[in-house]
């Protein structure tokens, strides 16, 4: 006896409904934590298959799940047309709509990456992370030596003229600035 269970994911909580012998019967919310979500699992078989669609948090819902049960499935929300196109959308329906694909074999699946692909993206994620932070602080830094009030640094110098010259057309557009009364800029 198959069954097929299908999780319509939200970012707090979950539909469930089951898919046994051409019957959906539905099995109430649950809650997107770990501890409910690891209960789910513990009352589910080993002979189960779990349907999710693929959504922000997807990806942790498949990791809880995955010692519990036979094989869990993330389905790419924009190939089920199905669940798409339904005028009437409830999440009972959408997840039944998921387990039905799937018992019949119409339900396209994404490709989700085995645990040492999954560790080298967040190793790259943090990476990028942190070296975008450590640049961000470079260029600040940077800029604020070119912009410290030191008369011996030229590009002091050049930055604080850069800024007058702004700060006098914008008078000149009509907007009121600071230190545009200067003889160079030309207005008063």
């Amino acid at each position: 006896m198959r069954r097929v269970i299908g999780i319509d994911v939200h970012r707090t909580f979950g539909e469930v409904v089951v898919w046994e012998d051409g019957i959906l019967r539905h099995l109430g919310r649950v809650d997107m934590t770990r501890t409910a979500l690891e209960g789910l699992g513990k009352s589910l078989r080993s002979t189960d298959e779990v349907v999710i669609e693929a959504t922000g948090n997807s990806m942790a819902v498949s990791r809880v799940l995955t010692p519990f049960v036979a094989r869990v499935i993330i389905a790419n929300p924009l190939q089920v047309k199905a669940i798409a196109q339904a005028h009437v959308k409830t999440d009972k329906i959408d997840a039944g709509t998921l387990a039905s694909l799937h018992a019949a074999g119409y339900l396209p699946q994404i490709w989700t990456p085995d645990a040492i692909t999954e560790r080298k993206r967040r190793l790259a994620a943090r990476r990028y992370q942190v070296v975008r932070h450590r640049t961000r602080i470079k260029k600040r830094s940077a800029f604020d030596f070119a912009c410290a009030p030191d008369p011996e640094v030229s590009a002091c110098r050049s930055v604080q003229r850069a800024r007058q010259v702004v700060a006098c057309s914008s008078a000149i557009t009509g907007r009121r600035a600071r230190g545009c009364g200067s003889a160079r800029a030309g207005t008063g």
